[in-house]
């Protein structure tokens, strides 16, 4: 009898464990994904992490930014590279995810004060980031960044 007790209460767990298992991935989505990977690509920018920076881009990749210039997956790693910048705020806020398929379109606001080149530097901006999931893995494709209008 106490073996019959004691075999329903682990089969109730082991049914109890995958229920919550099936339930971590559902949490999972893929917004959820592309949401952590901005948030990911926001972190290893600001460390100046080049070869996580480099997994996350599409080879070509490009981005354009607040004085309108825009650049290649290796003009934004060489830039990104440069010892003489040196990023001490890098915030976002007010992301909104949006899926289609295998895409997804973040939009935001962007803040980041630091230094180049021994000068204080500030920016507020909004940001497009487009993330595509090519053979099973989420990539960032293309970046915008613009200056936020003054209020």
């Amino acid at each position: 009898m106490k073996c019959r007790v004691s075999l329903l209460v682990l089969a109730s767990l082991a049914v109890w464990a995958l229920d919550f298992a099936v339930a971590q991935n559902k949490s999972s989505t893929p917004a959820s994904q592309v949401l952590a990977l901005e948030k990911k690509w926001n972190e290893v920018y600001k460390r100046g992490d080049i070869a996580v920076m480099d997994s996350l881009l599409t080879d070509d990749f490009i981005i354009t930014v607040e004085d309108g210039s825009t650049f290649s997956k290796p003009g934004y790693i060489a830039q990104n590279g440069n010892s003489s910048v040196h990023v001490e705020i890098s915030e976002m806020s007010d992301l909104q995810v949006r899926m289609h398929g295998n895409t997804g379109v973040i939009t935001g606001a962007y803040y980041e004060k630091g230094t180049e080149k021994g000068k204080s530097y500030e920016y507020r901006d909004r940001l497009t980031d487009v993330w595509m999931n090519i053979n099973g893995r989420w990539r960032l494709i293309a970046s915008h960044y613009s200056l936020r209008a003054n209020p």
